[in-house]
Parts: C-alpha cells; structure tokens; sequence
C-alpha cells in the first residue's frame, strides 16, 4: 500500500517515468524505515524489525531491478536491429547495386552471365552464414576457387556441395588440378549449362566429384593425343597416390570421381 501511494504521489509531481519510479521507491523505503521504527519502540521484537525491512526492500527493489534488466535487454535488441539494417544496406550496395550497374552498361551477353553467377554466389554465401567457410590454403578453398574459374572461363554454372576439409598440401592440390580439369572438359565438351561437384574430405581420405547430365563419350575411344583425361587426370593422381574413375556413355552424361587415401597426412 505503501508502495502504490509513493507511486501516486510521485506522478502528482509530474516526474518522468524512470524518475517516477526512483522517487517511489525513495519514498517507500523511507515511509517502511519510519512504520517499522515505530512498531520497533512498541510491540515489535528485535527480531522482526530486520525481517521486516529485508521483504520491503526485496519487494521494492526486485521489480525496479526486473523492469531496468527488461528496459536494458530491449534497447540492445533494438540497437543489433539497427546495426543489421546498416550491415543489409551495406552489403547491397557494395555488391548488389554495383553489380547490376556493370550489367546494365555491359553489352556481352557472356560477360553479364559472369557477373550475375559472381554475384549469386556472393549472395548465397551471404545469405547462407551456417555454412562453415572455407579456410584459406585449404582443399575447400582451392575447389571454391576453381569453380569461380571455371564459371567465368566457360560461362557455366558450377553446384558445388562440400562435406569436410583438408589441409592443401602437394597431394591435395593435385587433386583440385585434377577437379579443375574435369570440370573444364565438361564446361567445354558436355553441352550443358550447369555442372554439379561434391567434395568429401576427413582425415581419412579426400574424394571430389565431378558430374553433368550433357552428351557423355566413350572412354576407351578417346584418341591418344587428347592428353586431358590421360595425363591432366589419370597420370596426375596417380603420381600422388590416389585414382580417378570416369564412367560416361554416349548421351548418359558423365561423372568423374576422384580419390585420395589418407588427404591429411
């Protein structure tokens, strides 16, 4: 009762809010200090006198404490709100609104689908933070890398999915050589627009794939000077310790698995 009569007086003095309230909370404690004072020199014992103002205090000053922790979690959700919209605004201007600038001055059809599949994956990397980024001198780094190559050389576009990683060292890099080579075949001789890579990588072993739906050919009947299968492929992974299988077929596509035993070490 004390507490609600404080409060009332507090808004007759036409404070603000939070001075409302510290004001209250002044007048209660000194208005309890004085009513227990009182029963302390008549019928209260020792005992309850110092009961009595630890619950008014608990009962005062929990629900200011609550309301200042409730008021301080509220403006730093609303300030992480406007540092997002800041960030979002950024971003789009940096990439987005200077991308589209470069395609609406752009004339080649081929160098506009460069800078849209650039930017798309800009924003799927953006839009997608789960995702566990690639680091640097990495297998997932280097494949990352000659996919964005191999999307602007040939002007396809690369799905590339990724489970695991490993450091690069000489055998790994080989074998993103080799990935490399195998998605320019296809860029090149699949007839497709789009290619699909998986990558899979534990300190057991290291293996990418390699796959289009396009024309497909005969492996046995690759002529001997076509050197990019035999020796860009096969040969190189071979020199690390590793293999590659092709199986393709006139008209059922083509897929490229390639395998290293024992990536990390």
């Amino acid at each position: 009762m004390a507490g609600l009569v404080c409060a009332a007086r507090a808004r007759e003095l036409g404070l603000r809010p939070r001075a409302r309230r510290v004001t209250a909370t002044v007048l209660a404690i000194l208005a309890l200090l004085g009513f227990v004072g009182t029963n302390a020199r008549g019928t209260a014992t020792t005992l309850l006198a110092p009961g009595a103002v630890a619950i008014a205090l608990l009962l005062v000053l929990v629900p200011w404490a609550w309301r200042l922790v409730s008021e301080r979690d509220a403006e730093r959700a609303a300030r992480i709100r406007v540092e997002e919209r800041a960030d979002f605004a950024a971003r789009v201007h940096d990439s987005v609104l200077q991308t589209l600038a470069l395609i609406q001055r752009e004339g080649d059809p081929k160098r506009v689908s460069t800078l849209a599949r650039r930017q798309e994956r800009e924003l799927r990397a953006w839009l997608y933070p789960d995702r566990e980024p690639a680091a640097a001198g990495s297998l997932a780094d280097a494949i990352e890398t000659a996919v964005a190559e191999i999307e602007e050389l040939h002007g396809v576009r690369v799905e590339l999915v990724r489970t695991g990683d490993a450091p690069a060292d000489e055998r790994v890099r080989a074998l993103v050589l080799a990935a490399r080579e195998a998605m320019a075949n296809a860029a090149k001789h699949a007839g497709v627009d789009e290619i699909s890579v998986f990558v899979d990588a534990s300190p057991d072993h290291a293996a990418v794939f390699v796959r289009d739906r396009g024309r497909g050919f005969d492996p046995a009947a690759v002529p001997e000077d076509r050197r990019g299968v035999a020796h860009s492929i096969r040969e190189r992974m071979e020199r690390v310790g590793g293999s590659a299988r092709i199986a393709s077929g006139p008209g059922k596509g083509t897929e490229v698995e390639l395998e290293l035993p024992e990536a990390a070490r």
